[in-house]
């Protein structure tokens, strides 16, 4: 995945957000979110079991990045003031902060990628001031968030398992397919519609 940001009157592209794969996958009136726990710096492997996916706001809430882990943090806890500002409403908590990170000249320059999920919303967050709440109840980003959205898509059309099975399987599977994916997975569940 390349983001666009703009730089003074020219774009300039980044790198693929590399060494992570988060995963939602909202199926059967369950809510999963799950992270691989593979740092890397370069090409090297420096960590494997951080933990890319929290709860937030009082256990309401879970998030998952990837990208810069300072800057994740930073984003994480931007969420959870706009969340305590706007009384749990993701929706708008989410929404603020995109347009913040847009607009904000140090903001701007944080490199991560945000999933945000409640018992009823799922949204993508970027910095490119994109809330994506996806069609399907699956989304992913990271190194290998596209394999891990494709397989987990796969696996509710062609499966029975429950979400919790789906979300270890496509992580699984995109840990076979992307390098900077590994198999030490931290998943938060929670009941959907709630």
């Amino acid at each position: 995945m390349t983001i666009q940001c703009s730089e003074g009157n020219g774009m300039k592209n980044r790198q693929s957000f590399h060494g992570t794969t988060i995963l939602a996958v909202r199926h059967q009136d369950e809510l999963v979110v799950a992270g691989d726990g593979q740092v890397t710096l370069g090409d090297h492997v420096v960590k494997h079991q951080a933990k890319k996916v929290r709860r937030i706001y009082n256990d309401q809430i879970i998030v998952g990045f990837a990208g810069a882990t300072a800057d994740a943090l930073n984003l994480s806890e931007r969420l959870e003031t706009k969340l305590e500002r706007y009384n749990g409403n993701l929706t708008r908590a989410a929404v603020e902060l995109a347009r913040d990170w847009r607009t904000d000249k140090y903001l701007r320059r944080l490199e991560a990628m945000m999933i945000a999920v409640d018992g009823q919303r799922m949204f993508l967050i970027s910095g490119t001031g994109d809330v994506i709440e996806p069609d399907e109840g699956v989304v992913a980003i990271g190194s290998g968030g596209v394999a891990a959205q494709a397989a987990a898509m796969a696996l509710i059309e062609k499966t029975d398992l429950n979400a919790e099975n789906i979300v270890a399987e496509a992580m699984r599977i995109a840990g076979l397919i992307c390098i900077y994916t590994n198999d030490t997975i931290t998943m938060e569940k929670m009941a959907s519609g709630v």
